[in-house]
């Protein structure tokens, strides 16, 4: 750091001499005007690739992981550059929707049956024309899951679809009841502490894909729930292995970090219109159990999860329900290999609810932390359209699980 000090001090002594050494002209004539261009652009160029770009943080909780993820997953020990004009992790998570490309996907949607009379949706991309996975008996899977009101349509999953594409993987995308434009038939949703719905979808993946291998990823509130059903199933999973995306751990946390008022105004309220939104949808159906004018009222994510999300589910009070969602208290009983990517700037996940210690003590488990990235951003280049860092961890770990799994049989040896 002493060095480092010394040189950014006579860079920045040279810049002052540079300037005060010019031909005083008009601001943006040819001498002081350029001279402060390129003293700021080289003041910035500095700032950025010193404080900005970083490699990320891997924590491990067993010594075979770590050295499997290192060898298999180049990705996890390269610097994150993030794109040099949008790093502030609002901006990225605000961006990520508008800047990146929706790649072109033809899905095959099923509806299925759930246990009390209700319809789940499921989006495949069966990938008929892989090259390297021709049989579809044994066609790897992968099963997606969006965040919190999103669908198949949303960027991000778009491009984890064709990065599986490209692998000659097949992908199915699990929609949460109500999202995609299927009808509710009976009065219920779906929140981050009910496994069952996702229970019933691995079970029906698994019965009509016996020899295929089988993968996941889950974005936000969907790396949340596969991180609750982890955590309750064990190793009764079926799964090789799993990725989390921008998971929210500690659902406190996550809450009082979106009431902030900045965060409040530029996503809370947003996001609790979108759940409103959904629910009205469905008015005729909900209204029959809940006071559907009531909940609409809500201001914040708490609110509605309190006047709708705690109480369709049965919990005493918000309290319990918050409790029961948050991930991570059921870490440590996760036996599935299982790698966390966030962001240390993440608003809806703030770093100091990261479980870092829970995570090494479970040698399953592995955490990839960057300095930036913001809430499913992780955008990367000059102009982030086609690719992001999150699109390179997922393609890589998928490979490498599916193509490398017998290098994580037993962990904690």
């Amino acid at each position: 750091m002493i060095s480092l000090d010394i040189n950014l001090n006579v860079l920045t002594r040279d810049l002052s001499l540079y300037l005060e050494n010019q031909v005083k002209v008009g601001l943006f004539g040819s001498g002081v005007g350029l001279s402060l261009v390129l003293g700021f652009s080289a003041a910035y160029t500095c700032y950025y690739l010193v404080s900005v770009a970083k490699k990320p943080q891997l924590v491990a909780g067993g010594k075979k992981f770590y050295k499997f993820l290192r060898e298999q997953c180049p990705v996890v020990s390269e610097t994150y550059y993030p794109t040099f004009w949008c790093w502030e992790s609002r901006i990225q998570t605000l961006l990520r929707p508008f800047v990146t490309a929706k790649p072109g996907v033809i899905y095959r949607n099923e509806l299925i049956k759930a246990a009390d009379g209700g319809q789940i949706s499921l989006d495949w991309f069966d990938n008929d024309e892989s090259p390297t996975h021709p049989d579809p008996a044994s066609r790897p899977t992968v099963l997606l899951l969006p965040g919190l009101t999103g669908t198949s349509r949303e960027s991000y999953i778009l491009h984890m679809v064709q990065q599986s594409r490209d692998l000659g993987y097949r992908c199915v995308v699990f929609n949460n009841r109500g999202v995609s434009g299927e009808m509710l038939l009976t009065p219920r949703t779906y929140c981050v502490a009910n496994t069952e719905d996702l229970e019933t979808v691995m079970e029906h993946i698994q019965r009509t894909n016996q020899a295929a291998p089988l993968v996941a990823a889950g974005v936000s509130m969907g790396g949340m729930m596969l991180a609750n059903y982890l955590g309750r199933k064990g190793r009764a999973t079926g799964l090789k292995g799993v990725v989390l995306f921008s998971a929210g751990w500690d659902v406190f946390e996550c809450t009082a970090s979106l009431e902030k008022p900045l965060d409040r105004f530029i996503f809370n309220s947003y996001l609790t219109s979108c759940l409103q939104a959904s629910v009205d949808r469905h008015r005729p159906v909900l209204e029959k159990a809940y006071d559907i004018d009531h909940v609409m009222k809500a201001k914040t994510i708490r609110e509605f999860d309190e006047r709708f999300t705690s109480i369709m589910f049965g919990y005493p009070t918000n309290d319990d329900y918050y409790h029961a969602a948050s991930p991570v208290h059921t870490l440590r009983s996760v036996q599935v290999p299982m790698l966390c990517l966030n962001a240390a700037d993440d608003v809806f996940s703030p770093s100091h609810a990261i479980p870092v210690e829970a995570a090494k003590q479970n040698p399953n488990v592995a955490l990839l932390i960057t300095c930036h990235g913001g809430h499913i951003g992780f955008l990367e280049g000059l102009w982030p359209r086609q690719s992001t860092y999150m699109d390179r961890v997922f393609k890589q770990f998928a490979q490498a699980v599916i193509e490398e799994g017998a290098l994580l049989t037993d962990l904690s040896s």
